[in-house]
């Protein structure tokens, strides 16, 4: 399928409106949360939004009146370099798996630097003791959410907590390290992220700990045992092989794992899928995904 004109015309305002601002905005947190938190796409119509607590973790619960009680369940962890958005910037997200017959939450975790590494994956950790105890559910996230989903399996994995049923990963951040070929081979392609200033982001989420720990670059865990895993990736992002070897790694240790590179888009496009086609075909691609995968709930929440 040919790449819309409209993806075309976002990716292009990503990399002239958004990729500078991110430049200039160097070591400053607060200028770098600026940009991050802008948002600014409309909330689906006929979705309900309202805040909760799971396991501890104030987040917000997206879901369509009248829902059957029975309907899947979904943890999204929301994207943002781990210390910037929120389920609020995430609606778009979370509003899309809840228009497409998903119960949403999003935890409000908790954010560098002011609370490094691990203090978002104990929040998400705790959120998923709880919800995973009234039946089983999927997962997702983008970008670092997608870091975070990954690192939660492989904690509940150790931890003796239920996997989820499938989980899918919006380029996720797998590698601390950035080792991945297309840090460099995509270092000008990417419309968001010039590769330099990522390593920021990921020191301050770090504060000195060991980036080759799984826990903080699942593509160095074993994904031995881990449930299905959707992959979507942009062609031209820096992050496209933390998806792709991760994913190949997956498979080698027996694990179902797919990845779709998608042509043209930027870094975490589904944000736009009220503008953008590509969006809407990502998000309804990864629910069919979670449906397939998923098994009658035990309880409703």
């Amino acid at each position: 399928m040919m790449t819309s004109l409209r993806a075309h015309f976002f990716t292009w305002i990503i990399r002239w409106q958004v990729r500078p601002k991110i430049a200039r905005a160097g070591g400053d947190v607060a200028a770098i949360r600026r940009v991050m938190n802008q948002g600014g796409f409309p909330d689906l119509p006929g979705i309900a939004f309202r805040d909760g607590e799971v396991g501890g973790v104030p987040g917000e619960w997206a879901e369509r009146p009248g829902l059957a009680p029975d309907a899947p369940r979904l943890l999204y962890l929301h994207g943002g370099g781990f210390i910037a958005c929120s389920p609020r910037t995430h609606r778009p997200f979370t509003g899309g798996f809840a228009a497409r017959g998903f119960r949403v939450f999003c935890p409000d975790y908790r954010l560098a630097p002011e609370h490094p590494f691990p203090a978002a994956l104990d929040d998400a950790a705790a959120c998923w003791s709880a919800f995973a105890a009234a039946g089983p559910a999927g997962v997702a996230g983008d970008s670092a959410g997608g870091n975070l989903a990954l690192a939660l399996m492989l904690r509940a994995r150790r931890d003796g907590l239920p996997q989820p049923q499938a989980a899918v990963l919006f380029s996720p951040s797998t590698d601390m390290l950035g080792q991945g070929a297309s840090m460099r081979t995509n270092a000008r392609r990417d419309a968001m992220f010039d590769p330099t200033k990522l390593q920021h982001l990921v020191d301050l989420y770090l504060a000195g700990h060991d980036p080759a720990d799984p826990l903080a670059s699942p593509l160095y865990g074993d994904p031995a045992g881990l449930p299905p895993l959707l992959f979507h990736v942009g062609e031209r992002e820096v992050l496209r092989d933390d998806s792709v070897r991760f994913a190949d790694k997956a498979r080698a240790a027996g694990v179902n794992a797919t990845v779709k590179l998608w042509p043209v888009v930027p870094h975490v496009w589904q944000l736009a899928h009220s503008f953008v086609p590509e969006g809407r075909r990502s998000l309804s691609e990864a629910a069919v995904f979670l449906k397939d995968h998923a098994r009658a709930p035990e309880a409703a929440w």
